[in-house]
């Protein structure tokens, strides 16, 4: 009974595992067929691309000259006088060196000559007379610079011009044979999700194929002034650096330049300059060896949601011009500190970075039309562009030795001590005579002054865009903006040195 009980449940369960195995089957037959999409496996066209452009990817081999340094495989431990492993090191670091043995101790003789080393990148042809593009930072030193191409030719290389702020170079060979050539596309066509071909030398192993999409455009961080990255999920890198980007067509799309990586690996974040960044640095490289970019001779500074609200601005957007050389284009134009520059020769502004890769891409002498809000009106300026100078400047500040001053008499406002300008407060804080206001003595630790980098020696020059002289000047202005139901007031801050900043605080 028992056995003829158990029977028919066996029976049931094989009939049930059956038809959850069928239907197991049947679901993964489904979706292999119908659930996977095609482009899930990446497109077609990718074998198209790579065969059409490999021979115009090259490698690029430098060398270079580096004086060597004490302390490394060459050089003698440091023994005790006497010891019995004296001779035989002796010996052993002799024979080493060569003749002449060279000196002890890490010092500079015979055993540390100067030495040459390597190093690999990548790179691509744009043009069939020679003209091959890649990273700065790839040639950056170098003594000698080779370009291998595809099918193993090494030819001599000599450097047209180097751009470090958008790490770009161009490099001219003379071609032994007819070459191959890529043109660009326009990265500004790129959509999130398109497919892209990275094609470069990674880890020194030749010519590499890998193929990702692009992750974001117009990526930031923070590595130049001019930073507007296309991101990649595309396998780039060490030795990648210079190489191209395409797209489908075979156009390259971007100079791929670095990655984010703690372990020196691809971890599918890459970034690439945009070619349409690219094709004005190179063409300038080619025409004069260098960049001339253009300049306006404004500082600014974003436009945070307090700063907007202050100006009557919304929604916060543009570029807040903070100082205006006097000697640049914006000055005769009539461009103003607290004027927030919104149009640019056509092109919005949405923040700081916008204006100041247009203004640099846009050519020297040009006059362009400049739309900015001048309290909470639109004004048209017209501006004759200069060109955009690069000095290294480095100021040393001067120590002297003063007698304690007395203290000023001040007056708190907006979590600051605040004293009028006297000749002991400037040399206190190295204040130039042409900077005009009240200086901050002291900041609360705890106000919102502190957290907006406020700190003494700062000096206030405006309050709401009116002037102000006194601490006394400050409070009255404070007074009325609470009246009027704002909820920060806008200052003009300037440091020692005359450079001026603008700051929202709160008034609550």
């Amino acid at each position: 009974m028992t056995a003829a009980t158990i029977a028919p449940s066996r029976s049931r369960r094989r009939v049930r595992l059956g038809v959850r195995i069928g239907l197991a089957a049947l679901a993964v037959g489904a979706f292999s067929a119908f659930g996977t999409p095609a482009h899930a496996r990446g497109p077609d066209g990718i074998a198209d691309v790579a065969e059409k452009v490999i021979d115009a990817v090259v490698n690029i081999s430098t060398s270079q000259t580096v004086e060597a340094k004490g302390g490394g495989s060459n050089t003698m431990p440091q023994l005790p006088p006497g010891s019995p492993f004296e001779e035989f090191f002796d010996d052993f670091f002799k024979n080493r060196r060569g003749p002449g043995g060279g000196s002890k101790g890490g010092e500079r003789g015979d055993n540390n000559p100067p030495r040459k080393t390597n190093s690999l990148g990548s790179g691509f042809i744009i043009d069939t007379a020679g003209v091959v593009v890649t990273n700065n930072h790839v040639i950056a030193d170098a003594d000698e610079i080779h370009v291998i191409l595809n099918d193993g030719t090494k030819i001599k290389a000599e450097l047209v011009g180097v751009d470090k702020k958008t790490d770009l170079a161009v490099l001219k060979i003379k071609p032994p044979k007819p070459l191959v050539a890529v043109k660009f596309g326009d990265s500004d066509k790129l959509r999130l999700g398109d497919w892209v071909v990275a094609i470069g030398n990674p880890f020194s192993l030749g010519g590499t194929v890998t193929a990702g999409i692009v992750s974001a455009k117009n990526r930031d961080i923070s590595s130049g002034p001019y930073d507007s990255y296309i991101q990649t999920d595309a396998s780039i890198n060490r030795g990648n650096s210079g190489g191209p980007l395409f797209n489908l067509d075979g156009d390259v799309i971007g100079v791929n330049t670095l990655i984010i990586s703690p372990s020196g690996g691809s971890i599918g974040i890459g970034f690439a300059v945009p070619s349409k960044t690219v094709v004005g640095v190179v063409d300038q490289l080619r025409q004069f060896g260098e960049l001339r970019r253009g300049w306006l001779g404004v500082r600014i500074q974003s436009v945070t949601d307090e700063i907007a609200e202050s100006l009557n601005i919304k929604p916060a957007r543009g570029a807040l011009v903070a100082g205006v050389d006097d000697k640049g284009p914006a000055k005769p134009a009539g461009i103003e500190p607290g004027d927030v520059v919104v149009k640019f020769d056509g092109k919005d502004v949405k923040d700081p970075k916008d204006l100041s890769r247009v203004v640099a891409d846009t050519a020297v002498g040009k006059e362009v039309d400049v739309v900015i809000i001048r309290k909470g009106q639109e004004e048209i300026k017209k501006v004759t562009l200069g060109r955009l100078q690069d000095p290294d400047k480095v100021q040393a500040a001067v120590k002297t030795d003063e007698p304690a001053p007395e203290k000023p008499v001040t007056q708190k406002a907006l979590g600051l001590d605040l004293a009028a300008l006297s000749k002991d407060l400037r040399t206190r804080y190295k204040i130039k005579e042409s900077v005009k206001g009240v200086v901050v003595t002291n900041v609360d630790a705890n106000s919102d002054a502190a957290e907006k980098r406020l700190s003494a020696g700062d000096v206030i020059v405006e309050v709401a865009q009116e002037a102000v002289s006194s601490g006394a000047d400050i409070q009255k202005r404070v007074d009325q903006l609470k009246k009027d139901g704002k909820k920060s007031v806008l200052l003009l801050v300037s440091n020692g040195d005359g450079e001026l900043r603008f700051v929202a605080l709160s008034v609550q």
